[in-house]
């Protein structure tokens, strides 16, 4: 019992008690001697028996605690030993010093004290500790999963089993929901030309393999369209179908490869969102990223995760020209609507920038309205071409600075954006907030970032450059537009660098547009003048390459020496070298910028999608041509670029 219990019913009041039967005995003695003596016999006694009930009530008690304490004791050491919950100490050296019977069990051993922390639990390596606080750590352990409580301070560690409430967690997240949406998306162009029953067997085929697909991986299939599915899902079945990198793409391709155009699938994929239609919106999203990065491919997301697989092959040219001309009619009155038009290109412009820039700038002209050219500055790309711009004030005087550009555009002013579709590569992207009517023009794969309130989007991946969009833009805006020739010759110079003259991504549409430029008097000689290189630049190049060595075969990688800056064209240049060299189907070369970071220029013949690569770094691009640029050092990103591929070779393969 506490003292201060002891005091109440024990103390002072008890010796006063005696104190005044003391006085009250010698006031009576001094009436009654003999009945004072009387009083104080009696007192006496009365105090031998107190003193006595006090002895043996301090005994018992003490008696009595020892036997609590012993009991608490005991209890306290069974419950230690059949807590549910493990307990280890362990010292400095991570050996542990003690546990009880719960980890003996949990173990299978009679006892680890003395073994190393980090033979039993490897995974709490990872683990690094942190001074007053907890950290808790799920590991496996048998057939058993538990839940780890670190105290780093007091070196301890306790154990609980959670494997009946992670079966219930992952059962929960296995049975998510999922939405998709499967889209044919060149049937029209598979299936011109063919009679209404090969078309039908062709797509009882390709609907009979989409519905064999879902079925094997017991996905509900509906048909919406023609050529639309939807799908559900669960998100165990989502996981493997990106486990076999949905061969579905492959199967329909080779179904259809007799064609002359086989038939493609993209398609849409979201989870992770509580509303149903917001994984609707998210799923259609994904199908519209699939198709503006050239379809044959899938895209999935996955709360914030964003994955792409397929996009193997280049995108099909489409036959009709009935798009561009609603996109010219609608652009045409855009710019009617419009006070001013500014056009932009992206940050480090190239030549079919500039060239789609002085395209879209002689539509403005056309239509009666004032446009600008906003150039961020020049490059060596695009040096000998601003020369010969400079000579021809009548074109030069629209070129304006990104600071004027910033003081003339008003809320009713039209923003053209050329050649990118990302906000933060275009010359400035501060324009785009001063204006809410803006224009994307471009020939590049659709990538995660993108301009999403832009009124008017005109991206078709097959073009060879955003230089044959315009020139096809043009030729709806009026039918009698007569071009200047260093106009057209602009124009036609793009499609030229963007082809390799006419080597690369050139289809059909391309020839058209060059064909028409050339009756508008395009100079290909001017273009020839403009396009030369010095023998400076030759020779730098060439001291890359002779750094290159081949992986995989077919893979030509050159990293440039250290400490020395190469501008992103000369990167490019490298890699477009490479590319010719014999049984060399893609290549890479990595060097430093002038601006510090690194530069990585990726190219390919087609039987290896670059873009993704690119894209595991930060970047971009199309199927055969790509780039990124990152922080660190060469040895970092060749590094890093090695590890991309090893991991794309495992997935599922570099080349077709």
């Amino acid at each position: 019992m506490p003292k201060f219990l002891l005091k109440r019913w024990h103390g002072q009041h008890i010796v006063w008690i005696f104190v005044l039967l003391i006085i009250l005995t010698a006031i009576i003695y001094m009436f009654k001697w003999w009945l004072g003596l009387t009083a104080l016999l009696f007192c006496g006694v009365l105090a031998y028996f107190t003193l006595q009930a006090e002895t043996a009530f301090r005994r018992e008690l003490n008696t009595y605690v020892g036997t609590i304490t012993h009991r608490v004791k005991k209890a306290g050491n069974e419950v230690m030993s059949g807590l549910p919950i493990g307990i280890i100490l362990y010292n400095e050296e991570k050996r542990i010093e003690w546990h009880n019977p719960f980890v003996a069990k949990m173990l299978e051993k009679d006892s680890v004290i003395g073994e190393s922390l980090f033979e039993f639990f490897p995974d709490l390596k990872n683990k690094k500790d942190k001074n007053d606080k907890s950290d808790k750590l799920e590991l496996s352990i048998g057939k058993f999963i538990y839940q780890v409580w670190i105290r780093p301070e007091e070196r301890l560690l306790y154990f609980r089993e959670i494997t009946e409430q992670a079966i219930l967690a992952k059962k929960y997240e296995d049975e998510k929901t999922a939405i998709g949406i499967v889209m044919m998306d060149n049937l029209e162009e598979s299936t011109q030309g063919l009679d209404d029953q090969t078309r039908s067997i062709m797509l009882a085929k390709v609907t009979g393999e989409i519905t064999e697909w879902a079925q094997k991986y017991q996905l509900y299939l509906r048909r919406t369209s023609s050529d639309r599915f939807l799908i559900l899902m669960d998100q165990k079945a989502l996981r493997q179908l990106e486990q076999t990198r949905f061969e579905i793409l492959d199967e329909v391709r080779d179904l259809t490869i007799e064609n002359k155009l086989p038939l493609t699938l993209s398609i849409g994929i979201a989870s992770g969102a509580e509303q149903l239609m917001e994984l609707g919106q998210m799923a259609q999203m994904g199908l519209d990223m699939s198709l503006g990065r050239g379809g044959d491919q899938v895209t999935v997301k996955v709360g914030q995760r964003l994955s792409f697989y397929g996009g193997r092959t280049n995108a099909v040219e489409k036959r009709t020209r009935v798009r561009a001309r609603v996109i010219s009619h609608a652009l045409r009155d855009l710019m009617k609507d419009s006070d001013k038009v500014i056009i932009m290109g992206h940050r480090f412009p190239d030549m079919d920038s500039v060239g789609a820039a002085v395209g879209v700038l002689k539509a403005v002209q056309v239509v009666g309205k004032e446009g600008y050219i906003v150039l961020e500055g020049i490059n060596p790309s695009i040096q000998k071409v601003m020369e010969t711009i400079a000579a021809d004030e009548r074109l030069h005087r629209w070129f304006i600075t990104p600071e004027q550009a910033m003081q003339i555009t008003t809320q009713r002013s039209l923003a053209v954006v050329l050649d990118t579709h990302k906000a933060s590569m275009v010359a400035e992207p501060k324009l785009l907030q001063q204006t809410h009517r803006v224009v994307v023009v471009d020939h590049h794969r659709r990538s995660e970032e993108f301009i999403h309130d832009a009124t008017l989007v005109y991206m078709e991946p097959y073009a060879s450059s955003t230089c044959e969009l315009v020139t096809e833009l043009l030729q709806y805006i009026n039918e009698k537009l007569t071009m200047e020739v260093l106009e057209a010759t602009m124009l036609l110079a793009g499609i030229v660098v963007d082809t390799k003259s006419f080597s690369l991504r050139t289809g059909a549409r391309t020839f058209e547009a060059a064909s028409y430029l050339r009756r508008n008097g395009a100079d290909s000689a001017l273009i020839q003048r403009l396009l030369k290189e010095d023998l400076d630049s030759y020779i730098e190049r060439a001291e890359v390459i002779k750094h290159t060595e081949t992986i995989y075969e077919h893979i030509a990688l050159a990293v440039a020496e250290p400490n020395r800056k190469y501008s992103q064209l000369m990167i490019a240049q490298v890699a477009d070298t490479l590319l010719n060299m014999t049984n060399i189907m893609a290549s890479f070369v990595i060097a430093e910028r002038p601006d510090g970071l690194i530069g990585i220029s990726a190219r390919s013949l087609g039987q290896m999608n670059v873009q993704i690569v690119m894209e595991r770094l930060g970047g971009g691009g199309h199927l055969t041509n790509a780039a990124t640029q990152i922080d660190g050092t060469l040895e970092e990103a060749t590094n890093r670029l090695k590890k991309v591929l090893e991991e794309m070779q495992e997935e599922e393969g570099l080349f077709e």
